[in-house]
């Protein structure tokens, strides 16, 4: 009984894009803004972080996309940092309904007064869900492992960080 119900999940799940409307045209836009905060333990210092993405649409299903990210801290370190990264990036949507999950790559280079300058890429993918048809919510994920001119391809890939996002974005 139970398999019986997980192959019914599925197969409705395989259906839903077929019924459902698509979310993103070919030659839709997209524009993403995200934001972080925070501070030390004792408020004596902050850090903040602002993102923001411009995609389009070459198909309904893929995305290329311009990425900035622009961050400022105090916290830990004497001083202060100013760090950015530009990044582009491929994604393909998956069209659920309300729901649009997507996977894909990118690549970039980082820069700024806390870090070492390098050229950075990773996977990454997420969930956006439509609040209405032209805004939606996001969660992201992403992997950037770095290509420091002293490391080997196994120690930039283990030595990477994950990146975790959470913002709104509007389809025009």
């Amino acid at each position: 009984m139970l398999r019986r119900l997980c192959v019914v999940c599925v197969l409705a799940l395989l259906l839903a894009p077929a019924i459902s409307q698509a979310q993103f045209k070919q030659g839709d836009w997209e524009l993403t803004l995200a934001g972080q905060g925070a501070h030390g333990p004792d408020l004596d210092g902050f850090s903040a972080a602002a993102q923001g993405n411009l995609g389009y649409f070459l198909t309904d299903q893929f995305e290329v996309g311009v990425r900035q990210t622009i961050q400022y801290t105090d916290i830990g370190i004497p001083g202060s940092a100013l760090n950015g990264s530009t990044a582009v990036a491929v994604d393909y949507n998956f069209d659920i309904g309300r729901f649009v999950p997507y996977i894909g790559g990118n690549i970039g280079f980082v820069y700024g007064d806390g870090v070492a300058d390098s050229w950075q890429a990773g996977p990454e993918g997420g969930l956006k869900y439509f609040v209405n048809n032209t805004t939606f919510i996001f969660v992201s994920v992403q992997y950037e492992f770095f290509f420091n001119q002293d490391s080997n391809a196994s120690d930039a890939f283990s030595d990477g960080q994950f990146l975790y996002g959470l913002g709104i974005g509007f389809r025009f």
